[in-house]
């Protein structure tokens, strides 16, 4: 498949709408026919970084914004999954294994290195002023030409 498609979605940062998020991407990437395996990595990723956004950057208020967009050009996705939170502090800190800032809340501090193992390229953004971005990409080998 070839060609250029986009979405955007924008939700409250409630913990529930995370499915939400995670379903609609898993949609709209299934028209470049993923294998499974493919589909499983995108929607975790999703769920990792709409998760953190709630998380980290709203300490879990209900009244932020997070927003998912995903694009796709030719065989590849692109994700972007912001908020305008309250940033991450130390970025490097943050993007080491088993790193987590709520502890309390039994995080596994995993998530970056989920994202960063699921995609093809990752990049995060982050600033007190103006809450994170996550931007990832993700080259799709259909089911079709696997087999043929």
């Amino acid at each position: 498949m070839s060609g250029h498609n986009h979405m955007k979605l924008s939700f409250a940062s409630r913990s529930e709408n995370e499915s939400f998020a995670r379903v609609t991407v898993a949609s709209f990437v299934s028209q470049l026919d993923p294998t499974l395996e493919q589909l499983d990595e995108i929607k975790t990723v999703v769920s990792e970084a709409v998760t953190n956004a709630i998380i980290h950057g709203y300490d879990g208020r209900t009244d932020g914004v997070v927003t998912v967009e995903a694009e796709i050009d030719g065989d590849t996705v692109s994700l972007r999954v912001s908020d305008q939170g309250k940033g991450i502090e130390d970025l490097d800190l943050a993007r080491q294994p088993l790193f987590t800032s709520r502890p309390e809340l039994e995080r596994s501090g995993m998530g970056f290195t989920i994202m960063e193992n699921f995609m093809d390229e990752f990049d995060v953004v982050s600033s007190d002023a103006g809450g994170t971005s996550l931007r990832m990409k993700k080259r799709i080998e259909s089911k079709k030409a696997l087999f043929n």
